[in-house]
């Protein structure tokens, strides 16, 4: 880790979780001069397990990130424990961090992510990554067969309650700030097909006993053994920096987020966006597989314009 001022780097990373560190890894083996800034703060901070990467099915992730930084070090590659707070483009590009180190480089890779709001509900946001979940994907096998909760906060909520039906027969879809006449019949017609039970009403709270989730509560008192509950968090894309950049964004169901090509290239030339900055559903593998991709890109990226550029 480095504590210069000021410095100079074939590539940024800004960003050191799963994409960012798979982007700097392989730029490192590429021998490029390339920094990473990381703020710790990585989306999946509240989990204690990652599920569905394969060989790593079951790591704490912070013990992949730990393992990331020091694969990543063998290669030359520097870390520096910062945030960028502001980013300009002239002849190359222009970082400035919070420290206020000011640091450049050619090409820039934003690996910032995202942050989820969650639902205002009482011991929700105590409870998540524990017994209140979002992602059957991420946490369905570990707590499969229980009784199941999902909290709706839209009428996409529906897709949730039908997806964890996978998982459990036993599940209960509380409509909280969703009307029931908001849903479709197709919906209706698919939750009877699941088996899962349409409550009506808002939840006022969760109901906690030994440090464990055993009820949700109606705002009219009644309450409802349950064992896991699901929520859908509002996904908030962390895209300051790119749109600093003039990047453009296009808007999704869960915010808006770059505009990229294949390899994670953004509108603005020179920056590539990877992991859950470019988009809502990147899993940890997934996001390792864009960082990858759009590291070695830019690494023949950078060799054919100095190619090109020799007299």
């Amino acid at each position: 880790m480095t504590e210069k001022n000021t410095g100079s780097y074939e590539v940024i990373v800004i960003g050191g979780g799963p994409a960012g560190l798979s982007a700097a890894l392989v730029l490192g083996r590429a021998r490029r001069r390339t920094l990473v800034v990381d703020a710790g703060e990585p989306r999946n901070a509240p989990a204690a397990h990652m599920h569905g990467y394969l060989s790593r099915d079951g790591m704490p992730p912070g013990e992949l990130l730990a393992v990331g930084r020091e694969e990543i070090a063998r290669y030359g590659v520097e870390l520096v424990r910062d945030r960028a707070v502001d980013v300009s483009r002239g002849t190359d590009f222009a970082v400035a961090l919070a420290s206020g180190r000011h640091v450049h480089a050619r090409r820039l890779v934003i690996a910032t992510g995202l942050k989820d709001e969650l639902p205002e509900v009482p011991g929700v946001a105590e409870r998540f990554g524990r017994d209140v979940l979002h992602c059957p994907y991420c946490h369905g096998w570990e707590v499969r067969d229980q009784a199941f909760g999902v909290l709706a906060t839209t009428a996409l909520s529906v897709h949730q309650a039908l997806m964890v039906s996978q998982w459990s027969k036993d599940v209960t879809f509380f409509l909280h700030e969703v009307a029931e006449s908001d849903l479709s019949d197709d919906d209706l017609r698919r939750l009877a097909a699941a088996g899962v039970k349409v409550v009506p009403g808002g939840v006022a709270g969760l109901v906690i006993e030994d440090d464990r989730l055993t009820g949700v509560r109606l705002a009219d008192g009644t309450l409802h053994a349950r064992e896991v509950l699901f929520v859908a968090p509002r996904a908030v894309p962390q895209t300051g920096l790119l749109e600093k950049l003039g990047a453009d964004l296009q808007e999704t169901p869960f915010g808006a987020y770059p505009v990229v090509d294949p390899t994670g290239l953004t509108s603005v030339p020179g920056v590539w966006a990877v992991g859950n900055a470019m988009g809502f559903s990147e899993q940890v593998i997934n996001a390792a597989a864009g960082g990858y991709r759009a590291g070695a890109f830019i690494n023949g990226e950078l060799l054919f314009t100095d190619l090109d550029a020799a007299p």
